[in-house]
């Protein structure tokens, strides 16, 4: 894991949006089903929305590398997709996803997987406190 995985510092990237300038995508947040807990917000572009409906597994867009991202292929972490929801004026979507081994996220807290939402902003101190620690 990288430093903005690890800090308490918080430092958020406000530049990502223009970065992705070219790339046809929209947000996508992916819910636990059975939690109802965000456990990811990523991005879907046509191909990976239509790749993930046809599966019925989660398959983003991986703005990073600019290629398809199928949640699973190399960690083993893969999500059955049981509902997608549209917001109204269709530029953001919710995939309602049920983990078939896992969690989402590359980092973890002794061992275990976390999912990406593991730290809280403590509105005081404008310091995150990772969840897993409290």
């Amino acid at each position: 894991m990288g430093y903005i995985e690890e800090t308490k510092e918080l430092k958020l990237d406000f530049q990502k949006i223009v970065r992705m300038e070219g790339q046809e995508v929209i947000p996508v947040a992916i819910q636990n089903a059975d939690t109802d807990e965000v456990i990811l917000v990523a991005y879907t572009n046509e191909a990976a929305f239509l790749e993930s409906v046809r599966l019925r597994r989660l398959v983003l867009w991986s703005t990073s590398r600019n290629e398809l991202w199928y949640k699973g292929k190399t960690s083993g972490n893969e999500f059955e997709l049981l509902e997608v929801r549209v917001n109204c004026e269709q530029n953001s979507l919710v995939y309602k996803v049920r983990p078939l081994k896992g969690n989402i996220c590359h980092t973890s807290y002794k061992g275990v997987a976390n999912n990406c939402f593991y730290r809280r902003l403590d509105l005081e101190r404008m310091q995150l406190v990772n969840m897993n620690e409290v």
